[in-house]
C-alpha cells in the first residue's frame, strides 16, 4: 500500500486555522516550513504566528541546527490543545470516579471491556472486504478519525504505523488507563491474527501523539520444524 497522505487543512479556513491544525498534526515546525505546506509567503506566516502567540495560543522555542542562528520551531501552548475536544472530559472523569468508588475496580472492568466490545464491532464493520494489512490499517485510521482521533495510516518499513495526533478521551485514559490498554487489544483482534500491535508514542504518557507500530507476526517454529531444524 502507497503511504497515506498526510492530512491537509482545508484551504477555505482562515489561515490560523490552519496553522493551528498543522501544528497540532505535524508537531513543531519553522515559519518556513508551515509557509511551504500552505503555499503562502514565509512573511505572512510569521505575521499569524505573532497573533497567535499574542493570544496564548503558540509559542516559540530556539533549536541549534548546525553553524548559525538556532532555528525557530513554533508549537502549540495548552491553551491551543485545549481547543480539540476532549469528549465530556469532566462529565467522563466524574462518572469514572464514582464507579470506582461505589462499584469497586471489577465493575470499572466490566465497563471498559463492554466499551472495548462495541468498538470492535465498529471496527470489524469497518474493516469487512478490506484485502491486505495496509487496506486494514488504513481503514482502522478513518474509522479513528470519524472518532476524533485525527488519525493517519503510514508505511513503515515492513509493517505500518498508526499515528492518532489527537485524543478524544485523553482526561478519562488519563483517569484510568485501562481504557489505553484495551485500545490495543482491540486493534489486533480487529486487524486479524498473526498482526501485532506495539505503541511506541502515547499521549497519556507525554508525547505528541499516539503512534502504534503494526506489523505480521513472523511464524513461530512448531515442534516440527523444531525436529526438523535438529536432524542431520
Amino acid at each position: 500500500m502507497p503511504a497515506h497522505p498526510r492530512k491537509q487543512p482545508r484551504p477555505d479556513r482562515p489561515i490560523g486555522e490552519r496553522l493551528l491544525m498543522l501544528l497540532k498534526t505535524r508537531g513543531p515546525q519553522t515559519a518556513a516550513d508551515l509557509a511551504a505546506v500552505l503555499r503562502v509567503t514565509g512573511e505572512a506566516v510569521r505575521q499569524q504566528l505573532v497573533k497567535l502567540a499574542g493570544t496564548g495560543l503558540v509559542e516559540a522555542t530556539s533549536e541549534p541546527r548546525g553553524v548559525g542562528r538556532p532555528t525557530q520551531l513554533w508549537h502549540l501552548t495548552e491553551k491551543a490543545n485545549a481547543r480539540f475536544p476532549d469528549t465530556h472530559a469532566e462529565l467522563t472523569v466524574s462518572l469514572l470516579g464514582a464507579v470506582r468508588a461505589q462499584l469497586g475496580e471489577q465493575a470499572l472492568d466490566r465497563l471498559i471491556a463492554a466499551r472495548a466490545a462495541d468498538s470492535l464491532a465498529n471496527y470489524n464493520a469497518a474493516l469487512e472486504g478490506a484485502g491486505d494489512l495496509g487496506e486494514r490499517v488504513r481503514r482502522l485510521a478513518e474509522a479513528r478519525t470519524r472518532e476524533g482521533y485525527m488519525a493517519e495510516a503510514r508505511r513503515d518499513g515492513k509493517g505500518f504505523l498508526l499515528v492518532e495526533n489527537h485524543c478524544p478521551i485523553c482526561a478519562a485514559a488519563t483517569a484510568c488507563q485501562g481504557f489505553c490498554r484495551a485500545e490495543r487489544d482491540v486493534f489486533e483482534k480487529a486487524l486479524g491474527p498473526g498482526v501485532s500491535v506495539e505503541r511506541t508514542e502515547h499521549i497519556v504518557g507525554g508525547d505528541r501523539r499516539c503512534a502504534y507500530r503494526i506489523a505480521l507476526e513472523c511464524v513461530a517454529d512448531t515442534p516440527t520444524t523444531q525436529k526438523r531444524k535438529k536432524s542431520p
